[in-house]
């Protein structure tokens, strides 16, 4: 009898394999435009050329979060993620061949639509999968997952060419696709087919037949079945998705998300791996060493990342995200505050081991909380009625995030340096945490039918009366407008 969490862990490492690959493509950027830029190279690009080739992701993933948003509800989440890896793997053979910007180009679009993809995807994927109790530290490990996939690349890119890394970069997908074909279908999603028989077999197969996990299946069922009678033409379905933007069971986690966007990529999660060799040696003023020292960072943080994993089953998401955000932001301003003075010689080059300690401490910070916890909630806050618009919606959020931090890096760095760069990035970080305080629940240890409740009606209880009350008028009014139409 295998356990629930080993089936678990297993269906979680598909979704892993994938967010490794988002790693290597975020990643990529390092070893690929040092080596364009270099005379000798046959494929030349300048730096408008190189910033595109670097944010294209970000632009190419919005395609790839609208595509899995579609398909998780049509196909269901199982097939969807099968699906999502084929442009990937595809785009890094182009990248191999490829032997103009055009061909490099659609190489990285296609890895940016995989990429894109797979973090809503997976995240939706660990929150319908896992238990309460195992989710936040699984969706943890996505960030990990991505920061191996950094070091991964860093790695391979210092030894051999970049087209040699485009092949070593296949190994993950690969792999995530073999693992995805041995997945159950999601029982959530099952249940809002009406599949009810299916969704059992596959609830308990992934969690196990006891008490609770009987109890929350039977909510999961309850509230499915008050959707049953509800019309499914076109018309009320379009009519039902422009709804959806004055539903505050919508609205509320879509600024969460738009909030932990900003966060996400204000914090350097993306920049850093992309731009690595570039802001090392400006600090360092030695380019030589550059990729040790980057390796160093990269092996720190996706050390930190995962340490955060197992501290979010121990701590409160609130108190480790503001707590750890709150001190990486103090970290970083003495980072900039430092760089600033070395820039205008107030202080000494020489020892350009503080700013770099000072840096992995930041990044150590930031790891543990800033990060990880946005990706965490992309598999938390929506209720299942409103995911896959959801997850659409969030993806074009975290797209426009990122590729304007892809693409405006560069500029700052060459602009303004790295002190310059980093206090935009920290004014911006700072009022995103400012905002999330103010908007974000705590989900540990909760249900995704306890969040659900959490933002209909204010509480995560539906034993409570007031909610009970609440629940009956929503119906009520379900009713009414499914009349009326």
């Amino acid at each position: 009898m295998v356990a629930p969490i080993v089936k678990q862990s297993w269906t979680v490492a598909g979704v892993l394999l994938n967010m490794l690959g988002q790693g290597v493509v975020l990643s990529f950027p390092s070893c690929l435009l040092p080596a364009l830029k270099s005379p000798d190279s046959p494929i030349q690009a300048d730096l408008h050329t190189a910033s595109w080739l670097a944010s294209s992701v970000g632009l190419a993933s919005m395609v790839g979060f609208l595509i899995s948003s579609f398909l998780m509800e049509w196909l269901g989440r199982r097939i969807s993620h099968g699906l999502v890896i084929i442009p990937g793997t595809l785009g890094w053979v182009l990248i191999y061949f490829a032997q103009d910007i055009p061909l490099l180009m659609a190489g990285r679009v296609l890895g940016g639509i995989t990429a894109g993809a797979t973090v809503t995807l997976g995240a939706v994927v660990i929150g319908e999968f896992t238990s309460p109790e195992h989710r936040g530290m699984f969706l943890n490990l996505k960030t990990a997952a991505v920061c191996l996939g950094n070091t991964f690349t860093h790695a391979l890119g210092s030894h051999f060419h970049w087209r040699t890394v485009a092949i070593f970069a296949l190994i993950p997908h690969i792999l995530a696709f073999i693992i995805v074909c041995t997945w159950p279908e999601s029982p959530s999603w099952l249940a809002s087919k009406k599949h009810y028989d299916k969704s059992k077999d596959a609830f308990f197969w992934l969690r196990g037949r006891n008490e609770k996990s009987q109890r929350e299946f039977a909510e999961l069922i309850r509230v499915q079945k008050e959707h049953t009678n509800e019309d499914s033409s076109c018309t009320i379905r379009v009519k039902n998705f422009f709804k959806k933007f004055t539903r505050r069971d919508f609205l509320k986690p879509l600024l969460i998300i738009l909030f932990g966007s900003i966060l996400l990529e204000a914090c350097g999660r993306h920049i850093f791996p992309a731009y690595a060799p570039q802001i090392i040696s400006e600090i360092t003023g030695n380019n030589t060493q550059s990729f040790y020292y980057t390796l160093a960072l990269d092996l720190i943080i996706t050390a930190s990342a995962t340490f955060s994993s197992a501290l979010v089953k121990l701590m409160k998401r609130r108190t480790l995200l503001f707590s750890t955000g709150l001190a990486s932001l103090l970290v970083l301003s003495g980072i900039c505050s430092y760089l600033f003075m070395v820039s205008k010689e107030f202080i000494s080059k020489e020892r350009s081991w503080i700013p770099l300690f000072l840096l992995v401490v930041y990044f150590v910070l930031a790891n543990l909380g800033c990060t990880p916890i946005p990706y965490a909630l992309l598999g938390e806050v929506f209720p299942l009625a409103h995911r896959g618009v959801g997850s659409a919606v969030s993806g074009v959020t975290l797209s426009l995030a990122l590729m304007l931090a892809l693409k405006v890096t560069p500029y700052l760095l060459v602009s303004t340096g790295v002190h310059g760069c980093f206090t935009v990035f920290g004014t911006v970080m700072a009022l995103a945490l400012l905002a999330m305080y103010f908007i974000l629940p705590e989900t540990k240890d909760r249900t995704l039918q306890e969040i659900e409740n959490y933002f209909n009606f204010g509480k995560y209880s539906d034993d409570d009366e007031e909610v009970k009350m609440k629940m009956l008028d929503l119906g009520n009014n379900r009713t009414d407008n499914l009349k009326g139409v």
